[in-house]
């Protein structure tokens, strides 16, 4: 499999900071690759390694097999970056905005007309007369990604492109990133759980400067037993989930209607003990359901929740 980044041992040393501490990790070419990490993890810092912007400590950075530093001329023209705060020139509208980046990547003619038309489409901006001084939040990130595009870049680098939207502006967002599956390699820097659950399809946790767990999406969810049980009784509810919160096993107990959500940290004795105590209380049991981990079960193991 060809792999469009390659971290080993990569270091950054600020003073006394250390923003990066040895972060090793494998991108799949055309995969949409998660880069989660709670703020001040290391997540920009590596982006700015990558394209260039910053050299590392020790260690080395690789894109497509070459090193980010001592080939970054070469590298730059494999990669499309959005950065966390991107500038635009606000007189401008979409079109004026996306032909100015072409030409500056020395795109031109049929192919940059080709290349604008199907980008400002991708974006949902096509037709859009509006100067980009007058865009909401979200019509901006995703000019943002679609200029990224223009170059045609083998790899694709978001840093937080979601951070600042309303919800609607996160899923046209990702609804942009989904649609390049397969197409580009999207390298995608964020601290929001969610948006990597939605269209991420292999991830990676940096904790401290440090990757603490790599693994396909299908994988790092399905890892390890269940951390919850679903209860649904006919009657009693909310007894039932006081008595159960009072169990050893129980972590917590949520009541929507009548489910019971239980964090569990023994699935064996909840296994044995919902039962009785569901009878205990003269409610009927209609079924129970062990839930498989969330990224946000997984994620809280392995940094503590901190976000």
């Amino acid at each position: 499999m060809t792999t469009a980044i390659e971290l080993d041992g990569l270091t950054k040393v600020y003073g006394d900071k250390r923003a990066l501490d040895g972060a090793t990790l494998s991108v799949p070419a055309g995969s949409v690759y998660g880069f989660l990490g709670p703020n001040g993890a290391g997540k920009t810092t590596t982006l700015r390694i990558l394209t260039g912007l910053a050299r590392p400590s020790s260690g080395t950075a690789k894109v497509f097999g070459k090193d980010a530093v001592r080939a970054s001329t070469a590298v730059r023209a494999d990669i499309g970056f959005l950065p966390d705060v991107p500038g635009y020139y606000h007189w401008m509208n979409a079109q004026e905005f996306l032909r100015f980046a072409g030409r500056l990547y020395g795109v031109a003619g049929r192919v940059l007309d080709e290349r604008v038309a199907s980008l400002l489409d991708l974006a949902g901006l096509t037709g859009v007369p509006t100067k980009i001084g007058g865009y909401s939040r979200g019509m901006k990130q995703r000019l943002g990604v679609a200029q990224a595009l223009i170059s045609a870049p083998r790899l694709l680098m978001l840093d937080e492109p979601t951070s600042a939207l309303d919800p609607m502006g996160r899923k046209d967002v990702l609804d942009m990133i989904s649609a390049l599956s397969g197409h580009t390699t999207v390298f995608f820097s964020t601290h929001i759980l969610s948006d990597v659950e939605r269209v991420c399809d292999t991830v990676a946790i940096l904790h401290e400067g440090r990757v603490v767990r790599e693994a396909p999406m299908s994988e790092l969810k399905h890892s390890g037993a269940a951390t919850r049980v679903l209860v649904e009784i006919a009657d009693r509810p909310d007894q039932v989930a006081a008595g159960l919160a009072q169990e050893p096993w129980s972590t917590e107990c949520t009541v929507t209607g009548r489910s019971i959500t239980c964090g569990i940290d023994d699935l064996e004795a909840a296994r044995r003990s919902i039962p009785r105590v569901v009878a205990g209380l003269d409610a009927s049991l209609v079924r129970m359901e062990e839930l498989e981990p969330t990224l946000e079960d997984v994620f809280v193991e392995l940094v503590g929740g901190d976000a």
